[in-house]
């Protein structure tokens, strides 16, 4: 028999549904409150108190203001359609291009987000291209442990001259700095339509330091969940994601807009945490079907 006060972090996707109505937070802290619903709704949106001391009381109804997005764990997330953005980190041509780097798994997430994002933008979710995007100013204040991360052998690194074309490794306005393939012009697209952002950044995770431009986006815009997809998982998709629940924002992985190069359990690691303890996990066929 399980301790009564243990803490249940590592069962929460297999947990059963919660018996009454549940809220967790609330109005007193900056993020704001949650309510979980024994249907399986875990509504995020922050609209909608549970009546004191009804234990039988009903979700409130959908209105148009917010979405359901169906998750593992036989969950409904319920969002604020205007509160919600899609975080896609560093889908690059110095990540994917195959003249760059053998990454297959990363390539098979293209497919699945040129389905995503015209859906998330339908439903009035905001899509962040968040990308590695240096200045020469940056270059002098990079940590020597992530510099020498970025080098083989003691030579190139940030801001090396790539071959051919592609430019200084991961310096704005290069070619390697681009999005892969589709996504650019997919970019573009959403740019014109002002839908689409793109956010530099200049650390793995794009949440790393005091006011990050990432972050400034997201408090100016009030937004409070987060769906991410991109590579690489266990590294910059990771980084953020955690940065994301650290500060509070409502964190949801979309499984198979993810990859990384890294061994198998690399990824499966961070899908076992972004469902048990950091948030849900969501795939680009339910999303596409919204």
């Amino acid at each position: 028999m399980p301790a009564l006060h243990d803490t249940p972090i590592l069962g929460m996707v297999a947990r059963p549904h919660v018996e009454v109505p549940t809220e967790y937070g609330s109005d007193a802290t900056p993020q704001g409150f949650w309510t979980e619903w024994p249907s399986g709704l875990v509504d995020v949106s922050r609209t909608s108190h549970i009546p004191a001391g009804n234990a039988a009381a009903e979700p409130p109804p959908l209105t148009p203001a917010l979405l359901d997005i169906p998750v593992d764990g036989e969950r409904i997330v319920r969002v604020k359609r205007e509160a919600t953005a899609l975080v896609v980190i560093d889908m690059q041509n110095f990540f994917l291009h195959p003249e760059l780097r053998d990454h297959p798994t990363g390539l098979k997430c293209v497919d699945p987000l040129m389905k995503v994002v015209p859906a998330l933008r339908k439903a009035g979710i905001k899509i962040l291209w968040v990308n590695w995007g240096l200045t020469d100013h940056e270059l002098q204040t990079i940590p020597p442990a992530l510099v020498r991360g970025f080098m083989k052998n003691g030579r190139g690194g940030f801001g090396s001259e790539l071959p051919g074309r592609f430019g200084r490794l991961l310096m704005r306005d290069t070619f390697n700095s681009e999005l892969y393939g589709p996504l650019q012009a997919e970019f573009e697209k959403g740019k014109e339509a002002g839908t689409d952002f793109w956010i530099h950044k200049n650390r793995m995770s794009g949440l790393w330091g005091f006011q990050s431009a990432l972050d400034l986006f997201l408090q100016e815009n009030g937004i409070t969940t987060l769906l991410f997809a991109g590579v690489n998982a266990d590294q910059c998709v990771g980084g953020t994601l955690i940065d994301s629940y650290y500060r509070g924002y409502d964190c949801l992985l979309v499984e198979d807009c993810t990859a990384t190069t890294s061994p198998e359990g690399g990824f499966e690691n961070v899908v076992y945490n972004a469902g048990n303890s950091y948030g849900f996990v969501t795939d680009s066929t339910r999303l596409a079907n919204l």
